[in-house]
């Protein structure tokens, strides 16, 4: 398994002309490029770290690339993907992007018009890992809070006051505010709003 850290186009087709074809217009706009003859050869090779896009065939031998996107939905493999179809299959393909393929082209299709959907492909790519360290540093910063802590912050994001806080958990008032003063300061926030969105981020990603 190759570990790759940046945005890259992978192909999985079957045809060897197709692949060479789509590996040269990549590089052409400099972009990053694999190609696959298989969906099997893609799945062995796959690492978590790998981002960019995937451009699919939808028909070939074993596995086909509807089966792949399947399996990629199971694997919670986020990476945007672009069906190639040809006439007939285009049903088929509509019917992906229902259950979450980012875009189709059909054979024979224009170098400008790949370049176009590839380039939104890796945008969307971007933007879906965006949102993922997003989560993953709020979480974190959750994860930080001892437990006392998180029903304090659970308690504040209800928008109950110091006292009712001290009332219902059977501690003081000062104890209340220095729980509170400790869950900003591992939020890395100055205000009480910055910690309900945290929460209501956590309770999004959960």
């Amino acid at each position: 398994m190759r570990i790759r850290n940046e945005p890259t186009v992978f192909v999985v087709d079957d045809d060897e002309a197709i692949r060479d074809a789509i590996r040269f217009l990549m590089r052409t706009a400099k972009l990053n490029v694999e190609t696959y003859e298989s969906a099997e050869a893609f799945l062995e090779q796959y690492h978590s770290t790998w981002r960019g896009c995937l451009i699919l065939d939808v028909r070939m031998p074993g596995m086909g690339g509807m089966e792949l996107h399947t399996e990629l939905l199971k694997r919670k493999i986020i990476l945007p993907v672009l069906i190639i179809t040809g006439h007939g299959d285009v049903p088929m393909a509509v019917q992906a992007m229902k259950s979450g393929v980012a875009d189709f082209i059909e054979k024979p299709f224009k170098n400008d018009e790949l370049l176009q959907k590839v380039k939104l492909c890796l945008e969307l790519d971007a933007q879906q890992r965006l949102v993922e360290e997003q989560h993953s540093d709020v979480d974190h910063r959750l994860a930080s809070l001892t437990p006392r802590e998180r029903e304090v912050m659970e308690l504040l994001v209800q928008g109950k006051r110091n006292k009712v806080i001290a009332a219902q958990l059977g501690i003081s008032s000062r104890t209340v505010e220095a729980h509170r003063s400790k869950i900003m300061e591992k939020m890395n926030v100055s205000s009480l709003s910055e910690v309900v969105r945290i929460a209501m981020e956590g309770a999004k990603s959960l």
